[in-house]
């Protein structure tokens, strides 16, 4: 049947999936090679990320021959990226200049070392990106659960504005509530967390990987701030639950690994 004259003008945006996955992780060497229930972690992403079935590619960024020999394994599409990079997003730019990707392509980072995030979680931020009108960046936030999670410093509160938009992102919590002086007070509803996935349009990634680090990235130890900082729209996708935690640690695997178990 011949193509509607109108429907061929219409632009598919092209998705692309970006899993970094690095080697030299300071708390965890070796860290995307763990063995999560009989494979490794990395590989574990990339199923989920497959099984969400939105992606038009899907590519692993590493910075280590050894895994990069795995994913040959697995038959995963790897690139083998800079060790020097300090964060994902500049990473993930370093992938899209060697593959030639498209300044209007959407880029989706997901992180290397969440092999239980949901797929129903991705395939609806995907969409929601794609709904997005003129998308700069996107990223994920969540219910904070308990009181405890306020002030834990590797729980990062995110805050909106009345569109959606971030406006602030930290590892203190904020907003901060003048009239309770402990946190245990505080009302868990006004408060969310925020996820680690991230989504560009490609030539936004680009640019925001020439900007040096500032104070405030530096001190929060968070790369949005380096697109808060650079004016870029950051839209928030707000999740109904906080996906299950990630492996930072010998003991997140083993978790990890218990969760696998139990589903089979």
């Amino acid at each position: 049947m011949k193509e509607a004259w109108w429907y061929s003008k219409v632009k598919k945006t092209t998705v692309r999936v970006i899993i970094p996955a690095r080697f030299s992780s300071t708390r965890l060497p070796g860290k995307p090679l763990l063995d999560i229930a009989g494979t490794p972690m990395v590989v574990r992403v990339f199923q989920q990320v497959r099984s969400a079935s939105f992606a038009d590619s899907i590519v692993v960024a590493t910075d280590d021959e050894r895994i990069m020999r795995v994913l040959e394994a697995h038959s995963i599409h790897g690139v083998l990226t800079d060790p020097r990079h300090e964060s994902g997003t500049d990473r993930a730019s370093e992938v899209g200049a060697i593959l030639g990707w498209s300044g209007d392509d959407c880029i989706i980072n997901v992180q290397g070392d969440e092999p239980l995030i949901p797929v129903d979680l991705l395939a609806c931020f995907a969409d929601f990106c794609l709904k997005l009108t003129g998308l700069e960046m996107a990223t994920v936030s969540a219910p904070i659960s308990n009181s405890k999670e306020l002030v834990d410093p590797n729980v990062v509160k995110i805050v909106s504005n009345v569109r959606g938009d971030a406006l602030y992102f930290s590892r203190s919590p904020v907003p901060y509530v003048r009239d309770f002086s402990s946190t245990q007070d505080w009302p868990l509803e006004h408060f969310r967390r925020h996820v680690g996935i991230y989504a560009y349009k490609y030539e936004i990634l680009a640019s925001l990987s020439e900007i040096p680090v500032d104070t405030v990235e530096s001190l929060e130890k968070l790369e949005q701030m380096r697109a808060l900082r650079e004016g870029v729209r950051v839209s928030v996708f707000d999740w109904h639950s906080c996906p299950p935690h990630g492996v930072d640690t010998y003991s997140d695997a083993e978790s990890v690994v218990k969760l696998f178990l139990a589903q089979k």
